[in-house]
């Protein structure tokens, strides 16, 4: 059995938002396109199996083009075992494109919950347009609380912003993910009020699934050799034409199917999650293992640099060394001390480039393969 594939641009929520709720009620399957970007190397099928109800499109920030296959089924548990987690079902503010899987679970919490989102106006994130947005965001019996969804870097912007601030402060919760949190950040934001959920999921997950380092419903995790699995009811069907990979990625073992997210992380004294990187974002330094992700997060500690991105760079001497691109002035011998006494003398950056603007992808994470370009013109992968 299968059912029908539509392919709708996302410029327009309320359309996906529609479209989203035929899918869910088993009308035909729903792929939202983010118009005017590349297209994928193979075009998207017309049919999909009969259990498939939305189909997410990702080219990711360092990876290839996949299509990620979701059930009505995993979609709703993830929903429902989120608004849990929150403490109800509420009324949300859309901040975040509706073609990545973030954005979609604003409509489909707003569909479970029986409200319209409030949106935020697509294209260049407006501090001030959320603010406006929380105050046309009334709330009724069905669903009293207010959320919104946002990436860190919206967020330093929204903390960057007084009236944005006080706006914030409305939310029951702010949900931050789609990449690491900036402790500093999470600090800045609930001292001032912002009550910020850092969350971590994959389209393969139906979105955040974690959320504050603890797994939330019926969700598990696993480390298996300091790689990071999960399994529950949320997980994708797979990849759409691509058994190869989903076989990759998707194993079962226990009597539970996990997801391998191909992250490396640990547990921390508190029993949280603690997400370190990815697990192919290690480079070999004069001899010695350097995980960029963790460079990454020490360097967001200092202050104003809340987006640095680091990245890495070939080194006829040490064979590729690590590299910070941020819009933000910084000092090399600060960030080299700061991130020396942590990690060791290889994992040290060798420069530091400042950026009118940090390319980021329509989701807001930044575009790591542009900022690997940046660093390393001549030895960026070019495909």
């Amino acid at each position: 059995m299968t059912r029908p594939l539509v392919a709708l641009g996302a410029s327009d929520p309320m359309v996906v938002l529609r479209g989203l709720e035929a899918a869910l009620a088993g009308g035909p399957a729903l792929l939202p396109v983010a118009e005017g970007a590349p297209a994928l190397p193979s075009p998207a099928p017309a049919h999909v199996a009969q259990r498939v109800a939305l189909v997410v499109e990702t080219s990711g920030s360092t990876g290839t083009g996949k299509r990620v296959a979701l059930s009505a089924d995993a979609l709703l548990a993830g929903a429902a075992a989120a608004d849990a987690a929150l403490g109800g079902a509420g009324r949300w503010v859309l901040a975040l494109p509706t073609h990545y899987i973030a954005g979609i679970n604003v409509l489909t919490r707003s569909i479970t919950s029986g409200t319209t989102p409030v949106v935020v106006p697509p294209g260049h994130f407006d501090a001030r347009a959320l603010a406006e947005a929380v105050d046309r965001l009334d709330v009724g019996p069905e669903a009293p609380r207010r959320y919104t969804s946002l990436v860190p870097v919206q967020l330093a912007r929204v903390l960057d912003d007084p009236v944005a601030t006080a706006a914030a402060t409305r939310f029951d919760a702010v949900l931050v993910g789609g990449q690491a949190t900036p402790a500093p950040l999470r600090r800045r934001a609930l001292d001032a009020g912002v009550r910020v959920v850092t969350t971590y999921g994959a389209s393969e997950t139906s979105g955040g699934c974690v959320y504050d380092g603890t797994p939330f419903g019926t969700v598990r995790t696993a480390l298996v050799d300091g790689a990071l699995e999960l399994a529950g009811p949320m997980l994708a069907e797979g990849y759409l034409d691509d058994p190869e990979r989903t076989a990759r990625t998707f194993t079962e073992r226990d009597g539970h199917r996990w997801y391998r997210t191909g992250d490396a992380a640990t547990t921390g004294a508190d029993g949280r999650l603690q997400v370190l990187g990815r697990l192919d974002d290690v480079i070999v330094s004069g001899g010695e293992k350097v995980p960029l992700g963790a460079v990454e997060r020490l360097v967001r500690e200092l202050p104003g640099q809340d987006a640095a991105v680091v990245t890495r760079r070939a080194s006829g001497e040490w064979g590729e060394v690590p590299v910070v691109v941020t819009e933000r002035a910084l000092d090399l011998d600060t960030v080299r001390a700061h991130v020396g006494g942590a990690l060791g003398r290889a994992a040290r950056p060798a420069d530091v480039l400042v950026v009118d603007a940090l390319p980021v992808l329509a989701s807001g994470k930044p575009d790591r393969r542009a900022v690997r370009t940046i660093a390393d013109p001549d030895g960026a992968p070019t495909a």
